[in-house]
């Protein structure tokens, strides 16, 4: 429950500040990162872990599934993992606006913990730093604890980690605010916070291309893992989620069609009520109904059924993935039938109402 609120904790920091590049230090299982990877702001994740058969296994968990290339992310994500120390430098890690220390610092021996700020708040020296750790004040509550790891080196009180915390955030011109996450119980006493954690902020202006690019290459880290993940910026990925959604679009409506035409008497098909909008799928807000209702409807001609580019441009998930009609047009035009002067997709509705019929048998 503990590691779901810090994981927590990050991700609300997240959706506030909308970093771009994040990584994680001493990611361990990829927990965090697998956390993170929803969040649409962030283009490109690292997890450095010093422990190879930890990250070794993540790759399956962090790989996209195949509803990410139905409906992409707008921006590229990249995913890349690193064997490597959190004290090590490494020209990679420079210039991200938010690095995460979850647990780690009392990992860390006295020589490491003394590069640590160097490394991390000197060196790489991000927008932001997370920095969580024990609070070893609030381990009397728990039965027969010394320390809650048998890795720790430490556990810090409070007023040891805030004198650590406010030395190096001056030194190295950074603000830091304190907090944590884990309440106490009832009765407990002032004890504070089970894991509690600085949020450190660089003050001054966050480095810039050039002055990262004007620094030496160091290469530390083993890429164990790189991961991409689709987006509308790529191309192909782009034209596969639109006609996927365009022919099942395209499908629910000629489908309805074909099952109400069933249903009436010849004389009675002019009474056939289209409002292109399919009665199961997505809930539309009321504007986005609204907008569909103004567009062309779909129309019949004989057994073929149409359904008008601009109609099908008027639905959310279609209008998110092209510019304009044009643009659909030209994305979709290889994968299915338009009319001759490429206006609308058409479907035979003889083959549609076979299907149907096959359908009742199966």
């Amino acid at each position: 429950m503990e590691n779901r609120e810090r994981y927590n904790f990050v991700k609300d920091l997240v959706d506030q500040g909308k970093p771009k590049k994040v990584a994680d230090l001493g990611c361990g299982d990829a927990s965090l990162i697998e956390t993170l990877k929803c969040h649409s702001c962030i283009e490109l994740l690292v997890g450095v872990d010093i422990n190879k058969n930890k990250i070794g296994p993540q790759r399956f968990k962090l790989s996209p599934c195949c509803g990410e290339y139905l409906s992409p992310r707008d921006q590229n994500l990249s995913i890349i993992l690193y064997h490597g120390s959190a004290v090590e430098r490494d020209s990679r890690l420079l210039g991200f606006d938010l690095i995460t220390c979850i647990e780690l610092i009392e990992h860390l021996n006295p020589r490491d913990l003394d590069m640590f700020p160097r490394v991390v708040f000197g060196y790489m020296s991000p927008a932001m730093i997370v920095i969580s750790t024990p609070n070893s004040e609030f381990n009397p509550l728990f039965p027969t604890v010394t320390l809650r790891d048998s890795d720790h080196k430490f556990e810090w009180n409070r007023s040891q980690f805030q004198t650590w915390a406010l030395g190096v955030a001056s030194y190295f011109s950074y603000s830091v605010e304190f907090t944590g996450v884990g309440e106490p119980p009832a009765g407990a006493g002032n004890v504070g916070y089970c894991t509690q954690i600085g949020v450190f902020r660089k003050i001054g202006e966050k480095a810039t291309e050039s002055s990262i690019a004007g620094q030496r290459d160091e290469y530390a880290y083993e890429i164990v893992h790189v991961i991409s993940y689709p987006s509308l910026q790529q191309k192909e990925v782009r034209k596969f989620a639109l006609v996927n959604e365009v022919t099942r679009q395209v499908q629910c409506l000629s489908h309805c069609y074909a099952r109400n035409l069933r249903r009436l008497q010849d004389d009675e098909c002019d009474k056939l009520k289209d409002t292109g909008i399919v009665s199961f799928g997505p809930v539309f807000t009321e504007l986005e109904k609204a907008k569909i209702e103004k567009s062309p409807k779909p129309y019949c001609f004989g057994n073929k059924f149409y359904v008008p580019l601009e109609r099908l441009f008027a639905y959310p998930k279609v209008n998110r993935l092209c510019d304009d009609v044009d643009m659909m047009r030209v994305l979709i035009a290889d994968a299915v039938k338009l009319n001759k002067d490429g206006s609308a997709v058409k479907v035979d509705l003889y083959e549609m109402d076979l299907y149907d019929q096959n359908d009742r048998w199966t």
